[in-house]
């Protein structure tokens, strides 16, 4: 099976490059580095590394306290972080600067895949959340190189997914020396999909163990303040469908109180300016974070057009929406407002936090919109009610501090893999 997924790779990859130039049109950091695609090209490393595989901006952040924990406690290892997006490496780059080896994960065809390994030669390979390679696992398993799953989740959906593929996904899985994952429910799924039981764990997520340092304190409240008493709501990691309905909401929440600013964060930073057109159409006054101007008193609209500052936004802002949930892409991460104290609102989408949506349903933190009608009405009863907000806030802040410890539960499983520890 894994003969035949491996000529489906080397079948398609005319098409993947044509569609790595095409996506360069709005985001030209697409069509550069593409040899590392292909793991050619790359220095050869001396001595051993340990990988660590993040695909974008989500799983980069999720990843970075671990990160740092590791760089402090095993300072004499290379980290070797790689990720797929452009929006990802920058992310790698602006948090660890050269702290870290960075580079583009290779495609997962056997011949990158022995390349990249005889290249960076890892020790041990650590693997975000759901990034299943069968190529990549089978070459560390050729190797004698450990691999674990760390932070990891599988929806219903996706598992119902990899079911399809069950030849190709249960010799993978057998080959993970261990898989942390988020929850109870993950863990069945993992098993049923032929993860060894014994090696499968559950340690939380570390998504709930955000820091929320001086610096993002600060930032958050000089922004704040620079909004004046106005009422400040966002709506973040949109995508398209989404904007059009957030613009819409926010248009109702202006009728009602016409001095509210919506902070909007699209999800892709190649669709930046197509989102400021969108809002300069709907005829509302834009400010653009990126030109680093000061929110105007006739702002309406304050465009996140930069990098790596959603958590900060969110702490500059009263009420928040998730994105990635009025459309079926199953929404982003509801924690990140949650730890500030913030009243969550999220669309029905959201598979890919399920969980977390529950825990924050089961505390009254979670509020549930299906369009542009609803998600108004949401937020001009957060806005109008001080006091229903704070315990709304309040109740969200409780699930995250309530759930943490996960990380520590990571740190503690890899304490006992880790390379030359033992």
């Amino acid at each position: 099976m894994r003969t035949l997924y491996s000529g489906l790779w080397y079948a398609l990859m005319p098409a993947l490059f044509i569609r790595l130039w095409w996506r360069g049109r709005r985001a030209p950091a697409y069509r550069g580095r593409w040899r590392e695609r292909l793991a050619l090209g790359l220095p050869r490393q001396p001595g051993h590394t340990v990988w660590i595989h993040a695909v974008s901006v989500g799983e980069t952040l999720a990843a970075a306290p671990m990160i740092r924990e590791l760089l402090a406690r095993y300072p004499d290892t290379p980290l070797l972080v790689t990720t797929t997006t452009p929006t990802g490496s920058e992310q790698v780059r602006k948090l660890f600067g050269d702290r870290v080896l960075h580079v583009y994960c290779p495609w997962d065809t056997p011949d990158a895949m022995a390349r990249f390994f005889r290249v960076f030669n890892p020790a041990l390979v650590l693997i975000l959340e759901t990034e299943l390679w069968p190529n990549m696992i089978a070459t560390a398993a050729r190797r004698a190189v450990p691999v674990w799953l760390v932070n990891g989740r599988l929806s219903a959906r996706s598992f119902r997914g990899y079911q399809k593929f069950s030849a190709l996904v249960r010799p993978m899985l057998q080959r993970f020396a261990g898989l942390m994952v988020q929850t109870d429910a993950e863990a069945d799924r993992f098993r049923q999909l032929g993860a060894p039981p014994e090696r499968v764990h559950v340690t939380g997520s570390v998504k709930f163990d955000l820091v929320l340092d001086d610096t993002l304190r600060e930032n958050a409240a000089v922004l704040r303040a620079g909004c004046g008493a106005r009422p400040v709501w966002i709506a973040a990691s949109t995508h398209p469908g989404e904007e059009e309905q957030v613009l819409a909401a926010h248009a109702t929440v202006r009728a009602a109180q016409p001095d509210a600013l919506l902070v909007l964060v699209p999800r892709h930073p190649e669709r930046f300016n197509e989102v400021a057109e969108q809002v300069v159409r709907a005829g509302m006054p834009l400010v653009r974070r990126s030109s680093g101007e000061r929110v105007t008193a006739d702002a309406a609209v304050y465009l996140g057009d930069t990098m790596g500052e959603l958590l900060m936004l969110f702490g500059a802002s009263d009420v928040a929406f998730v994105g990635g949930s009025l459309v079926p892409l199953g929404g982003h991460n509801l924690l990140e407002p949650a730890a500030w104290g913030r009243p969550v609102i999220s669309g029905p989408h959201r598979f890919n936090f399920e969980r977390v949506a529950e825990l924050l349903e089961e505390q009254a933190a979670l509020v549930t919109v299906v369009d542009a009608s609803s998600l108004a009405e949401a937020v001009l009863l957060l806005l109008d009610d001080s006091v229903k907000r704070a315990q709304q806030g309040e109740a969200a802040r409780a699930v995250v501090a309530a759930h943490g410890g996960a990380l520590e539960r990571v740190l503690a499983r890899l304490g006992e893999v880790w390379p030359g520890q033992h």
